[in-house]
């Protein structure tokens, strides 16, 4: 894949005249956006920068992170605390995403949005209210192994990692997580599924694989 180098400033402006100019692929009111990456990657600060510029361009946003919406500890840790396969299969609750986020946001739909679920400091329901989304909003979910559910996107941004720089950028306590992104690399091929690409392995110099000829001036997702 070609990667051309661009600024994270510039990169956010292109994804968000996209996202402006694009409709959702069911026909419903909402779109629905991925910041894919690993926990190194740093997606929540991806999709921050890309709410932000979707609010200046008058549309309203919601930001959702997948980490909002674990499993709780007796269930995610059910095959030990640093099981790589039980992170990949056992730690988010995928049903409750499609629940409490994207059924709401289905054609028809409430547009009421559960924000998070459960804190996995104190292991318990959050009670966050629901919020709703506006006709015309647009929901950006981020976080690790979001292309592996069939989640209906309407646009998907993955934040690349080299197995080097992963490692390097990755704490040491989650060390044991790797295993589990090597077989997302391998099931998932994120980059070969995702719209837009990313390399981020030098965060100060990022590069992507410029979807659009316009750089996301103008035109619809397809």
């Amino acid at each position: 894949m070609r990667l051309e180098p661009i600024t994270w400033e510039r990169l956010t402006e292109a994804v968000a005249d996209r996202i402006t100019g694009s409709r959702s692929g069911d026909g419903g009111p909402w779109l629905r956006v991925a910041v894919d990456g690993a926990p190194a990657a740093g997606t929540a600060r991806v999709a921050a920068a890309l709410a932000d510029a979707l609010r200046l361009r008058g549309r309203a946003v919601r930001v959702v992170g997948i980490n909002g919406f674990l499993r709780p500890a007796s269930l995610r840790y059910e095959r030990g605390r640093e099981d790589p396969d039980g992170y990949y299969d056992c730690w988010f609750d995928i049903g409750a995403l499609w629940r409490e986020v994207f059924g709401p946001l289905e054609p028809g739909g409430s547009g009421r949005v559960l924000p998070d679920l459960w804190d996995p400091v104190t292991d318990r329901a959050t009670r966050s209210p629901h919020t709703e989304l506006p006709s015309g909003g647009v929901l950006v979910l981020h976080g690790p192994l979001l292309l592996r559910h069939w989640f209906p996107f309407d646009l998907t941004v993955h934040l690349h990692l080299s197995s080097g720089a992963l490692r390097r950028r990755t704490g040491v306590g989650e060390l044991w997580t790797l295993p589990a992104f090597e077989r997302y690399e391998q099931e998932v091929s994120p980059s070969g599924s995702a719209e837009v690409v990313v390399r981020a392995d030098d965060p100060r110099h990022p590069a992507w694989n410029a979807p659009w000829e316009d750089h996301g001036r103008g035109g619809r997702a397809q």
